[in-house]
């Protein structure tokens, strides 16, 4: 067997939730807010676009793409002066694709206060050096809570499929 080709099958061994989440946290700057003083809805999904890209690149030891979000919630604004704390962690995991679940808080830095502004399921797909989609290692998902997020992660993928299907009969006028 030839190099890569080992290389690619010890990189397919199961990792769990807990080896590739991150956390990242940014600091909202006036250029990152409206008239009112809240961070800018595109602002956060970009921040959460690389947070989530971070996870699924460490989950698969490769470049990812982003396929497409699923979910995007907005509980709760995040102001100016605040700290935007970033948690993204995969949630589910299929042949070359994978989602992240990414939470979103707010802290008030003087009052030390922190708040789930915002949550949001991101679908990614790992590339090879040619840019085309390459096989990823499965989700060994530990606790109740991340058995439970890999079938609702199942369940959002059915959804995602389903949708896509009936959008490209609707573009064949089926």
């Amino acid at each position: 067997m030839h190099d890569d080709a080992k290389e690619n099958l010890n990189n397919l061994v199961g990792k769990p939730p807990s080896e590739s989440q991150v956390e990242m946290t940014e600091l909202v700057l006036p250029n990152d807010t409206n008239l009112l003083g809240n961070l800018l809805g595109g602002r956060l999904m970009h921040w959460i676009d690389i947070a989530g890209a971070m996870a699924a690149s460490r989950h698969s030891g490769r470049i990812v793409a982003t396929v497409a979000l699923d979910n995007l919630d907005f509980r709760h604004p995040a102001r100016m002066g605040e700290l935007v704390i970033l948690k993204a962690k995969l949630t589910w995991v299929g042949r070359t694709s994978m989602e992240v679940g990414v939470n979103v808080y707010a802290e008030n830095i003087k009052s030390g206060k922190t708040i789930l502004t915002n949550k949001a399921y991101i679908t990614f797909v790992a590339l090879d050096e040619e840019g085309k989609p390459t096989p990823v290692p499965p989700l060994l998902p530990e606790t109740e809570e991340e058995k439970f997020n890999f079938q609702q992660g199942e369940l959002r993928r059915q959804e995602r499929l389903r949708r896509k299907c009936m959008e490209e009969s609707a573009s064949r006028g089926n």
